[in-house]
């Protein structure tokens, strides 16, 4: 496996684009994205497990049902959430695609990002349509990934190469997420394209496996948004003869699915909003992966945890305060904890007991951009990764004035 260029069109068939065009107030903003295959695609998607879903999952749920789709089309600025006409917009939305492209509107995936409650204008994507259709070349994965940011601070793309049953093979995406992130399914909003032949079945195993291993594994601030979807089209142009069942083929597949998940995982928790640092959490030693992920998110989750990061305060017993609250059982007097970055490495907790350290250099480990947060609970052999960011006084200003 090799990571390349080229975001959701590295792959074979897929061409994108974004332009704005008026939702948002600040021209200087994209914000209309269009992914499309010059071929009919397997479909397959993840959703939010929040009660109040955005109308445009459940056009897009409708949609995929049969298992197929060809395009994307996704604004930013406006989630169409909790509207009266939310379904009826989502649904023109697909309606307008399929006009500028000559597809079915029911071949069409549609998605929205902004704020809640307020009403969704259909005029400019109308009329900007066939412009961003216009658009789209193989090289506007850029393009896309950037129409969909909403508090992001910068695009969000990655891409691997891989060789399914003698043939090269491409798995590219890109995702927008720096607020409102504590996910229970996929993602915020993340859009992943393959020239892989797989049948949906095995797509959607893959998407959901990638899935729980990266995305759910990201916590920034708790809220669950209404919009999450996870969404995969594979059309494939790599000519390779189709997954229809585990086995080699597909480890292969959900090993380059997973590592586009992540990298895209991580960028997201990097970008949360307001935030320094990215922190990764890795529990290791666990009874089972179960464990392990509960411990590391619970981690990452910690508000104040999260704070004292931002001051670089290696305050070792939140991080033990949060373990204690994860409902895992864990043996306390077992856990051993250290934090690790560029500058090094310091062991901070022996047996659930603190030890004596270097507050100094402590302090300088944990000025790096990129904090690893290493648990060992001494239990197993399980282990998993988490991944937030430290709280800092920009997020509450961000959000203080989010919608205004």
């Amino acid at each position: 496996m090799e990571f390349i260029e080229g975001g959701v069109t590295a792959a074979q068939g897929f061409i994108a684009g974004g332009i704005h065009c008026g939702i948002r107030k600040n021209k200087s903003k994209p914000d209309l994205a269009m992914i499309y295959s010059e071929r009919m695609c397997t479909a397959a998607a993840v959703y939010t497990t929040n009660l109040v879903k955005g109308a445009p999952i459940l056009v897009t749920r409708e949609n995929i049902a049969d298992g197929k789709a060809q395009a994307v089309i996704c604004n930013s600025g406006n989630a169409n959430t909790c509207n009266v006409d939310g379904e009826e917009k989502a649904q023109r939305m697909c309606e307008i695609a399929g006009e500028v492209l000559g597809i079915a509107p029911a071949d069409v995936i549609v998605a929205s990002t902004g704020v809640i409650g307020q009403t969704l204008p259909i005029e400019p994507i109308q009329d900007a349509a066939q412009a961003l259709a216009d658009s789209m070349t193989a090289g506007g994965s850029i393009h896309a990934a950037t129409a969909i940011m909403t508090t992001d601070n910068c695009p969000k793309e990655a891409a691997v190469e891989v060789e399914i049953g003698g043939k090269k093979a491409r798995i590219g995406g890109i995702a927008k997420g720096s607020g409102m992130i504590h996910p229970n399914m996929a993602t915020m909003l993340s859009f992943v394209t393959t020239d892989c032949a797989i049948s949906q079945p095995m797509l959607q195993k893959a998407m959901k496996a990638a899935a729980d291993a990266t995305f759910n594994m990201i916590s920034i601030d708790g809220d669950t948004s209404t919009n999450d979807t996870f969404a995969a089209l594979a059309n494939g142009a790599a000519g390779n003869r189709e997954i229809i069942e585990e086995g080699g083929d597909f480890a292969v597949f959900l090993e380059g699915l997973t590592a586009v998940s992540r990298k895209l995982a991580k960028q997201m928790a990097r970008d949360g909003e307001g935030a320094t640092k990215l922190l990764v959490c890795q529990a290791v030693g666990a009874e089972d992966e179960g464990m392990a992920k509960v411990v590391a998110k619970s981690v990452i989750h910690s508000t104040l945890f999260k704070a004292a990061m931002f001051g670089a305060d290696a305050n070792w017993g939140r991080v033990l305060c949060a373990i204690g609250y994860s409902g895992a059982k864990v043996d306390v007097d077992k856990i051993d904890v250290s934090f690790h970055s560029s500058k090094g490495q310091i062991t901070v907790c022996q047996n659930g007991a603190g030890i004596e350290f270097s507050e100094e250099l402590a302090k300088e480990i944990l000025g790096e951009e990129e904090i690893q947060i290493q648990v060992n609970l001494h239990l197993g052999s399980a282990e998993a990764e988490a991944y937030g960011c430290d709280l800092t006084y920009d997020y509450v200003k961000i959000n203080g004035d989010y919608r205004t």
